[in-house]
């Protein structure tokens, strides 16, 4: 037992000498009681780091092309505005009337109707069922032998039709000089029957249009392009229609066809000028004198002369059209005949005096500022204008003699 004492008494004085060699433990009262153990701080892992989306400042998307407006709050025009506006509103009119006439026995299904918005000019997500009957003296719903509903013009629909087709043919004449004065216009004095057909309601042209030019030997003749279509050349030039509207009015007002237009252009500001001289750079600046029914398109590209003679085939195209105004998708058509660039929408917003845009950036109209009177009203309203108000009023009437349809 003897060697057992002595072995624990080893070990509690090795125990002791081990215990001196350590330094001295700090106070209970230390925030740190074991001074070897580096204590870290708690990980934040588990919070939000990021500022969530609702506490964001959101950045306003700049407009697109699309949705921004042609003209800012300050210039806006309300008249011409409104009328892009109604343009919209009886889209669904226009579309229908040209679709449903070419069907057979101008009915079509109603279950059809539904897939063939775009073509009726519906809008698109809208129910037809609940769409026709906003329109009762236009549209009429059938229930044929089949079981199966079909969709038609009303009675008193096909008769304005009818009075519609005797107006074409009493305006057929006028309708052909149109055309005329277009080719006239042209570079190859040649235009696409298929391009007169897609532009034929801004000048009053009627739907069997390439059918009746056979009548007027004189003036067209139809050939056949390299791809195939058809195309309409002018046959014989008349002087007599290659006066342009603006060289009227510069004939009965100067100094208003003067007032017109403004093509800036860079010169001296202390030139000591005759008033001769003066009064030559001044017309050089203001009226386009290169005629639409020149060879203006012979002219550079880029040079003043030939922004003259664009300015001028654009006021002459809008002349001809049955409401003095256009849209894009109707000047694009004619981009390669009247030599036009790219640049023609911001050719017009230089010439603000003559022109007015309205819509947006992307799908914008042009309006012939002379054809309208200080309240926004048609000058000389054509015969085909006059029956296409009178048809909008009767589309938001719900009865003959009730006016409580939409107005725009």
């Amino acid at each position: 037992m003897a060697w057992l004492r002595l072995f624990t008494r080893t070990l509690k004085s090795d125990n002791q000498t081990i215990l001196r060699s350590l330094p001295k433990t700090a106070s209970s009262s230390s925030p740190n009681p074991n001074p070897y153990f580096t204590t870290r701080p708690f990980s934040s892992s588990f919070l939000i780091t990021k500022t969530p989306d609702k506490f964001k400042k959101k950045r306003k998307k700049p407009e697109s092309a699309r949705t921004k407006p042609v003209q800012p709050d300050s210039t806006r025009i309300p008249h011409f505005e409104s009328l892009v506006t109604r343009d919209a509103h009886f889209r669904f009119l226009t579309r229908s009337k040209e679709f449903i006439t070419k069907q057979p026995d101008r009915i079509l299904r109603l279950d059809d109707a539904g897939k063939l918005y775009r073509e009726l000019g519906f809008l698109r997500g809208r129910k037809v069922t609940r769409y026709i009957p906003k329109h009762p003296l236009i549209f009429q719903t059938y229930r044929h032998t089949d079981g199966k509903m079909w969709l038609g013009f009303s009675e008193f629909m096909e008769d304005l039709l009818d009075e519609e087709r005797a107006l074409m043919d009493s305006m057929e004449l006028d309708r052909v000089n149109r055309v005329r004065k277009l080719l006239m216009m042209t570079k190859d004095k040649r235009i696409l029957l298929s391009k007169i057909h897609h532009t034929r309601l801004i000048f009053g042209v009627p739907e069997d249009f390439r059918d009746r030019v056979g009548k007027y030997p004189d003036y067209f003749r139809v050939v056949t392009g390299q791809d195939g279509n058809r195309v309409l050349e002018l046959v014989n030039w008349d002087q007599n229609l290659a006066v342009s509207e603006l060289e009227r009015t510069f004939m009965v007002d100067e100094d208003k066809a003067k007032r017109a237009f403004k093509f800036p252009v860079k010169h001296g500001k202390k030139l000591e000028l005759e008033v001769k001289i003066s009064g030559k750079l001044n017309q050089l600046n203001t009226l386009p004198l290169v005629s639409p029914y020149s060879d203006g398109w012979k002219h550079d590209v880029w040079t003043l002369e030939a922004e003259k003679y664009r300015v001028g085939i654009l006021h002459e195209f809008l002349s001809l059209t049955l409401e003095k105004r256009a849209s894009i998708h109707h000047i694009v058509e004619f981009k390669d005949e009247f030599s036009l660039t790219r640049q023609t929408y911001q050719m017009l917003k230089k010439q603000p005096t003559a022109f007015y845009l309205a819509g947006t950036e992307m799908n914008w109209t042009v309006f012939l500022k002379d054809g309208y009177d200080a309240n926004g009203v048609l000058i000389g309203k054509d015969p085909q204008v006059v029956f296409n108000e009178k048809l909008y009023k009767y589309a938001d009437m719900h009865q003959m003699g009730n006016d409580s349809g939409s107005k725009l």
